[in-house]
């Protein structure tokens, strides 16, 4: 579903409650908690949070991004990523922060940038801002 205003939903909060197991991509223009399982991407305009019982196997993109849970897949966070003491990730992550608490473990490869983050940018990781000469 599409939105003529984009900030309509954005302090919504989605919630997959233990016991639920979704099949297919899920998108939301505000927040998504999940603490059951999901089998596709999950995309979200505001944070993705995963709790200690949720599992997921797909590409997560959102904000922010605390992982709690099981994630198989690429993780792309634009702001932050936090892994939680009994977070299991196997897959790539792409990020600006990235938080790892102690027994959390991380199986793939990590990227940070300061700048945009996406998955497609063919951009350096890292690049000298260019100031305009003064007159």
């Amino acid at each position: 579903m599409k939105y003529k205003n984009e900030s309509i939903g954005k302090d919504e909060v989605t919630i997959i409650g233990v016991g639920v197991m979704l099949e297919g991509k899920l998108t939301s223009n505000g927040n998504v908690r999940i603490d059951g399982a999901v089998n596709g991407d999950v995309t979200a305009n505001g944070n993705i949070t995963i709790g200690e019982n949720g599992e997921i196997t797909g590409e997560l993109n959102a904000e922010v991004i605390n992982i709690g849970g099981k994630v198989t897949g690429t993780v792309n966070s634009k702001e932050k990523l936090v892994l939680e003491a009994k977070a299991q990730l196997k897959g790539d992550i792409i990020t600006k922060i990235l938080v790892v608490e102690a027994g959390a473990s991380f199986d793939g490869n990590s990227k940070m940038n300061s700048s945009e983050v996406s998955s497609k940018s063919s951009a350096p990781l890292f690049t000298t801002p260019i100031s305009p000469k003064n007159e």
